[in-house]
């Protein structure tokens, strides 16, 4: 029996919910991120998006090309909220959901066909029912598997439904460009244009002597991927590998008490996000960048693995301050924390409200954050 796979993208999410919330936006270029010095955009409506602006670019460069686009700062909670709503109407369909970012998901909904319908019935009424409950619009994709089910929900944005049947796969992608197919990247994409490669269907047929160059070992699963071959499963709640904080600064930071308090409150950020999925740390690390983009990376193991905040802030400022004794004078643009070797936390006791290992004072921080925001309570150690 074929699969039946939908992927489920929410059209320009941050833009349609602040859209959503503030009437006096629908319709008009609208631009999500930062507008202070080094900010990009996080977003961005469809209605700006005519003008060349797209999520990632400067904002600086955004508003070059649409300097009358309204600009308004991520609500970052807001769109975990908007995409809990979401995740609740997939749950709803089947326990196969392959969450890949706040907006976007993958649905295995094979098994859901004898109660709900077939697959096309069943996209309906997720789109149905997200608006329903949010007010917002996504697309559809609907395939026997993950790669053309992606590449299917791109191609009638935004309020999109689009079907591609096992026995139209090859006359759906060839004509399409090579850039649609995911995971390419814009510069491998250029490489792959320069050689004479423009659309799936010469992908597919190219011979080796001209992928191999581009692809090397990877050059038959490109060639299968675009002619929509993929039999990668959908995994409902991916184990996490890593998990991250980190900020650009809007200077360059040359104060080496400075740059230990941003990366405490990083390391707080990185904490926080630790003990809300309740895991553990085994490996600590921080992620520098200095002012010429040169990144470097130091961690170090821990045991037993921990979610303290204090801990964690305490390692991350030894390895920063290692680092800077090896490079005095260094101006830092961008520093991070980075989270590995994670493991669950014990389950809570039927008596317990805070995670097992949690201080009071990482308790009351993260209580506070939750009800008041990320900036409300602060260590002072963060404070330069």
């Amino acid at each position: 029996m074929l699969r039946a796979v939908l992927h489920v993208d929410m059209d320009a999410f941050y833009a349609s919910v602040e859209q959503h919330d503030d009437p006096s936006l629908a319709g008009k270029p609208l631009i999500v991120g930062g507008t202070e010095g080094r900010g990009v955009v996080a977003a961005a409506s469809y209605e700006v998006r005519k003008y060349g602006v797209h999520s990632a670019m400067p904002m600086s460069t955004a508003l070059r090309l649409c300097p009358h686009a309204a600009c308004v700062r991520p609500r970052m909670q807001r769109y975990k909220d908007v995409s809990a709503q979401v995740f609740s109407v997939f749950h709803e369909i089947t326990p196969l959901v392959q969450g890949l970012s706040l907006d976007e998901a993958f649905l295995d909904v094979t098994a859901s066909r004898d109660l709900l319908g077939d697959a096309v019935t069943i996209a309906r009424r997720i789109k149905s029912r997200i608006h329903e409950l949010t007010g917002l619009t996504a697309s559809v994709g609907v395939a026997t598997n993950k790669l053309v089910a992606k590449i299917a929900s791109d191609l009638a944005k935004p309020d999109g439904l689009t079907i591609v049947p096992e026995e139209r796969i090859r006359e759906v992608l060839d004509p399409l460009s090579v850039r649609r197919l995911p995971g390419l990247g814009r510069k491998t994409g250029a490489r792959v244009e320069a050689a004479g490669i423009h659309t799936l269907a010469e992908l597919r047929s190219a011979p080796d002597q001209v992928l191999r160059p581009l692809f090397g070992r990877y050059t038959q699963r490109v060639r299968e991927r675009a002619a929509g071959l993929d039999d990668r499963p959908v995994v409902p709640d991916r184990e996490e590998k890593s998990l991250s904080a980190e900020d650009t600064f809007e200077r360059d930071i040359g104060d080496s008490r400075v740059a230990q308090a941003e990366l405490t409150r990083i390391a707080g950020l990185a904490c926080e996000r630790l003990r809300h999925k309740q895991l553990m740390a085994g490996c600590i690390g921080v992620k520098i960048r200095r002012g010429d983009f040169v990144t470097f990376t130091r961690q170090r193991a821990v045991a037993p693995p921990t979610h303290d905040g204090r801990t964690i802030a305490s390692v991350a400022r030894e390895l920063l301050g290692r680092w800077l004794t090896e490079h005095p004078g260094a101006k830092l643009r961008l520093l991070g924390v980075v989270l590995t070797d994670l493991s669950p936390a014990s389950q809570l006791g039927l008596f317990e409200d805070t995670p097992p290992h949690t201080t009071r004072l990482d308790a009351a921080l993260d209580e506070a954050r939750a009800r008041f925001g990320s900036g409300a309570l602060r260590r002072g150690n963060t404070f330069k």
